[in-house]
């Protein structure tokens, strides 16, 4: 594969792609095509430069996740890693390999499903002020980083611009129903503590992630990226050391990059420098190869 990141795309033929800070997402018809570009954001702010197979490492994560988990949460995936491309795409298929995935039309639920095993970001600041995650109340004497006595469901809005805004379990009940918000929750929990235990065996804490569900046909389904270094705080976990942030295999190593400069964390963002590109590509290759075993 190669070492240009891809930052956009286009396929002609098609309608332009619905765009987000890091996928592209084609119409289809009756059916999606996302595509996961190697852009990377941070602060809300997508860098001018990519961290090259990024897009492949997200793809095939999920892809990993979903053979893992689909025969009890079923997911939007219509076409498995190793499927042909339909006829119409296979045009494309050097700018895709790896990196796309043909998906069901869901309807998104309007909340961001967010588990949390450790007290970390902005569930530590909370902390820190009330001894509260989300409104939830916790135990006096916890420290950064340090595991919590179990996981809790925190979920959040979906901002299209800007921070996701953590919202309390009842907000999230009025925002998609008791019933739906319930569920979310219960499959949420479960998903995560498979995950957590899985990756804990192969040298990695999932510290906290965020999933995303939507309806088809009346059935809530697990969809867009699962378990990936974008979605989730992915520690090593022979490192771990509570009482202070930890070093980590997703994105945390541009941010901490980026507050060492004077930027007011505002677009335009900076360029990131190749070794710190570098360096960030090969977290994401090391969490894969951790986690599924193989190398990418």
């Amino acid at each position: 594969m190669s070492d240009v990141p891809l930052l956009t795309l286009d396929l002609p033929g098609f309608p332009p792609p619905r765009r987000g800070k890091v996928r592209e997402v084609f119409d289809l018809g009756d059916r999606l095509l996302f595509v996961a570009t190697d852009r990377i954001s941070a602060f809300d702010c997508v860098m001018p430069n990519g961290i090259p197979r990024k897009g492949e490492v997200l793809t095939q994560l999920s892809h990993f996740w979903f053979d893992l988990t689909e025969a009890w949460l079923p997911n939007h995936r219509l076409a498995r890693a190793g499927d042909p491309l339909p006829a119409s795409l296979a045009p494309f298929a050097r700018q895709l390999r790896g990196r796309s995935m043909i998906v069901k039309k869901a309807q998104p639920l309007a909340i961001e499903c967010v588990v949390r095993g450790y007290l970390a970001g902005s569930g530590w600041k909370e902390y820190q002020k009330s001894r509260t995650v989300c409104g939830l109340p916790l135990p006096d004497g916890l420290q950064e980083s340090g595991e919590l006595p179990t996981p809790i469901f925190t979920p959040a809005t979906k901002a299209v611009t800007g921070h996701d805004e953590n919202i309390t379990f009842e907000r999230a009940a009025d925002i998609v129903g008791p019933a739906i918000a319930e569920q979310a929750r219960t499959l949420s929990l479960k998903l995560y503590g498979v995950a957590r235990d899985y990756a804990r065996q192969r040298g990695i804490i999932i510290a906290d992630t965020k999933f995303e569900f939507g309806l088809f046909e009346g059935q809530l389904i697990l969809i867009d990226e699962v378990l990936t270094p974008d979605s989730s705080r992915f520690w090593p976990a022979d490192q771990y050391v509570p009482g202070r942030s930890q070093p980590s295999y997703d994105k945390q190593f541009v941010r901490d990059y980026l507050e060492t400069l004077d930027w007011n964390k505002t677009p335009p963002a900076p360029a990131l420098p190749a070794e710190v590109v570098a360096k960030t590509q090969a977290k994401y290759l090391e969490a894969y190869e951790r986690l599924t075993g193989r190398a990418l």
